[in-house]
């Protein structure tokens, strides 16, 4: 339980549009596989399984971060909310399968404060390392 709480209001532009994660804000606090400015840029996570295990696996280890809740999941899209341990800020993390391409595009924003202090890079690549460990991505 945090000590204090800094949530922010959920984002009202979160989800897929047109097949995309929503676009990064100007501010240093987001990484995308779909960003389009490399500072923000993440590779997508190149599925080692077929889409419906690596779903059900991706699935599975997010529902496992700490202080993490799903709020939002459908077939092939996840929209969880990751909670600091001290002063709560909230970050939003998204994925979406795109099993024609064999990936996973994945999107983390903080949704308050300036920089994020690479919080958001980190966690996708923690995610990346974990999840390759187990065999399902590359």
């Amino acid at each position: 339980m945090p000590l204090f709480s800094c949530a922010g209001t959920r984002p009202s532009n979160l989800g897929v549009r047109a097949s995309r994660l929503a676009p990064c804000p100007s501010l240093p606090n987001c990484v995308s596989s779909d960003a389009r400015d490399s500072s923000r840029l993440v590779p997508p996570f190149d599925l080692a399984l077929p889409a419906g295990d690596a779903w059900q696996a991706m699935r599975a280890t997010v529902a496992n971060l700490p202080r993490t809740k799903i709020i939002t999941e459908t077939g092939d899209y996840i929209h969880a909310e990751c909670a600091s341990a001290f002063f709560g800020f909230v970050d939003d993390l998204e994925l979406h399968l795109r099993p024609a391409q064999n990936i996973i595009a994945v999107r983390s924003a903080s949704r308050l404060g300036h920089s994020d202090l690479g919080v958001n890079r980190r966690r996708v690549e923690t995610l990346r390392l974990v999840l390759a460990k187990q065999g399902v991505v590359r």
